[in-house]
């Protein structure tokens, strides 16, 4: 789809449907149940495919107003918790045996697993008929995120991808900012993340251990070739490894690249280049690095180059200053609009909820940011239940320096930035921010992230990060993880799906299945 296709569904969609649609929902119409529509007060059958970790915080989130129908992971110590606290579900390990036996009874499908199986596994729901909700990254490569979304134009299924975040009230005033022309015009921006809690730059694979009698590791691997099993793999660490998992591009860069995503309507860019990189692996993703992008103009948008830093630190050389700003903190706190007399709270970024002014925390798993030169600390959540990871969410914040999890729009008006998933914003210098006032709205607001889904899933507006939205997003922030490990400029064809000069990195665009697992609309 065109970026002038995805503007105008982003932005006109629920307008056109505005009196179009039933009072009752698509469901209320007899011809449109056929469609898997369902009027607004039935409740949904879910189903959830990952029932740990995030997946297992999704499953919880949908189980709040709907009904959970069936349960698969493929890891049963994973998942022990929520198995026991949805005991009279049934239970699989086989995501396929799941849909054929108990397909009848279920309406859509949250999905909260290792990347590399994402499009596996959500292209069979929704070949199955189910919407879907697929945790972010929404897939591993731009071929899969390109399939998907075509898929969900074929199969008439509401999607969402888990970027939290697009739901959040910041992160739509940040898009409203930037199109009131506060900042004018943004030829370039920054985003960054904090150093990953996942393995980098290793040089040689872990060591193969015993398979633990509580995982299937051969439906764990899916459509990924077959290699022995590490307990250094699971069930976390694999996010780092090249063939599996996204590295800090999927853990944060899906978040802190939303606001820039939105407000400046990004397409695909014409080339990438990685200008630095520390701790170089053929395996996993590097230690830390900076990825260029330049995306074409847009509408009455200028060119802009994007600038990617993965985990840069206050020792690191090529450290981004912001221009102008070298007494000022870049990162705003998160849910900082309560100053401005904006609501704050809800889950997942609804405009619902209690209040929160400056420096509030909000959102599932943000934190304030650590004090300057804070050592990272121990901290429970990312990694599941009993798993030790490290780092803060926003990370260390030095004066004039971008670093942690944000982002900082260049204008030729101002500067603009944003931090956490999109949960804070505001204008640089501070004084600027003070005495700001905030723009008209332009974008509806969210009931929260997995409600914006299922209301989609019962006939209602599409969700914000519906897949017509959220593909062409994950099919750029794919092409950046390629850029990690592939170096030189890359020219990107978008319309072909093809690097034209290097066939190197053209390697890296489609995922090489297993015999038996390939995918075909």
């Amino acid at each position: 789809m065109s970026q002038d296709g995805v503007s105008r569904r982003h932005f006109f969609y629920g307008s056109l449907l505005a009196g179009a649609v039933p009072l009752a929902g698509y469901g209320s119409v007899p011809s449109l149940r056929a469609l898997g529509y369902k009027p607004f007060y039935d409740k949904l059958n879910v189903a959830a495919i990952g029932c740990g970790g995030q997946g297992g915080a999704d499953l919880n989130d949908a189980a709040r107003t709907e009904n959970i129908v069936a349960l698969c992971d493929v890891d049963e110590a994973r998942a022990a918790a929520n198995f026991k606290k949805f005991d009279k579900q049934p239970k699989y390990k086989d995501f396929r045996v799941m849909l054929e036996k108990e397909g009848k009874n279920i309406d859509a499908v949250t999905i909260g697993i290792p990347d590399f199986m994402h499009a596996t596994v959500a292209l069979g729901c929704m070949q199955h008929g189910k919407h879907v909700y697929v945790e972010k990254p929404l897939t591993r490569t731009p071929w899969e995120a390109r399939l998907l979304m075509e898929a969900a134009a074929k199969y008439k299924v509401a999607t969402q991808m888990g970027n939290q975040g697009f739901s959040h009230e910041c992160n739509r005033v940040a898009a409203e900012i930037v199109w009131s022309g506060a900042i004018g015009d943004v030829t370039e921006a920054h985003f960054s993340t904090t150093p990953g809690t996942h393995p980098t730059g290793m040089q040689q694979l872990p060591p193969e251990t015993a398979v633990p009698g509580t995982l299937d590791w051969q439906a764990w691997l899916g459509a990924a070739p077959m290699r022995p099993y590490s307990a250094y793999y699971t069930p976390y660490n694999w996010r780092g490894f090249l063939d599996f998992g996204t590295g800090q591009i999927g853990n944060w860069a899906t978040h802190t690249a939303g606001p820039v995503h939105t407000a400046l309507q990004l397409g695909a860019p014409t080339s990438l280049e990685r200008v630095s990189v520390a701790g170089e692996s053929k395996i996993t993703y590097p230690d830390r690095a900076t990825v260029r992008l330049d995306f074409p103009a847009r509408g009455g948008m200028p060119p802009v180059k994007v600038f990617y830093h993965d985990g840069p630190h206050a020792t690191d050389p090529d450290l981004y200053h912001v221009p102008g700003m070298e007494n000022e903190t870049i990162l705003p706190p998160t849910n900082n609009l309560g100053d401005k007399g904006r609501a704050m709270g809800g889950r997942g970024g609804g405009a619902a909820g209690g209040g929160g002014g400056r420096g509030a925390a909000g959102g599932r798993g943000a934190a304030p940011p650590a004090a300057a030169g804070a050592a990272p600390r121990p901290r429970q959540g990312a990694g599941g239940p009993g798993v030790q990871v490290f780092g803060e969410p926003t990370g260390p914040s030095q004066a004039g320096i971008l670093t942690g999890n944000g982002s900082v729009f260049i204008g030729t008006k101002g500067i603009m930035a944003t931090s956490s998933r999109g949960e804070g914003v505001w204008l640089l210098p501070a004084a600027r921010w003070a005495e700001y006032v905030l723009p008209p709205q332009m974008l509806t607001r969210s009931p929260g992230h997995m409600q914006d889904w299922v209301r989609a899933c019962k006939g209602g507006d599409p969700g914000c990060s519906d897949f017509s939205v959220s593909a062409p997003y994950a099919e750029w922030l794919a092409l950046v993880a390629i850029a990690l490990h592939v170096p030189g400029k890359l020219d990107w064809d978008g319309k072909a799906q093809r690097f034209t000069n290097s066939a190197e990195a053209n390697k890296f665009v489609k995922p090489v299945f297993q015999k038996g697992w390939e995918l075909k609309l």
